[in-house]
């Protein structure tokens, strides 16, 4: 959700910043594809009636935004690219590499940023437990990468953005053998 009011607050921002920043000039410059976004979505915002802050009208629910003017565009990039950051992995099951329906909003969303920014790079990194021979898990690891990787594709995410590694059973979350752990380790890693 925080996610959410960020990527809302983004829509608001740019294009005030860009009716500001090009007042005096009919040429509009766009910052790696985010203020094109967000202007496709501004017709959507209507004024709420609170102490002049800004409503979206979204899809899910109505999120309030205040004080978005004094944020640059690389600020706003910036704060979406931190709670990007907080929500990043998909767990797998056992011996699985398909990608759940349950982690379908969190990859939507970074696709959408990196849709918006086609300058960024993301690094998947996939994960194994460490049951299983080590060149099964990198294998595995690699496979739940390209999981992935395709999802992302499928949203629209260009291949040129995205790069895999695997790292198997060689890094852990949680070093401990209990079955808790082991669903811990099972992970794919989004990296920016």
């Amino acid at each position: 959700m925080q996610l959410n009011k960020i990527l809302k607050s983004l829509v608001i921002a740019l294009p005030m910043l860009t009716l500001a920043a090009c007042s005096s000039t009919t040429d509009s410059t766009t910052n790696d594809g985010v203020e094109s976004s967000a202007q496709q979505t501004v017709s959507d915002t209507t004024t709420n009636g609170n102490t002049g802050s800004n409503v979206i009208v979204g899809s899910d629910t109505d999120v309030s935004i205040d004080s978005v003017e004094n944020l640059t565009v690389e600020e706003v990039k910036k704060q979406v690219m931190d709670e990007l950051r907080k929500r990043h992995v998909v767990y797998f099951g056992f011996d699985q590499q398909a990608v759940t329906a349950e982690y379908g909003e969190l990859l939507q969303d970074h696709a959408n940023f990196l849709i918006d920014n086609p300058a960024v790079k993301v690094l998947v990194e996939g994960h194994a437990d460490e049951r299983g021979t080590p060149g099964y898990n990198i294998a595995l690891g690699e496979r739940r990468a390209n999981a992935v990787v395709k999802y992302l594709n499928n949203l629209g995410v260009s291949s040129s953005q995205i790069s895999t590694v695997s790292y198997g059973e060689e890094k852990p979350v949680d070093t401990s053998h209990t079955n808790a752990a082991f669903t811990q380790n099972r992970r794919a890693v989004l990296v920016y």
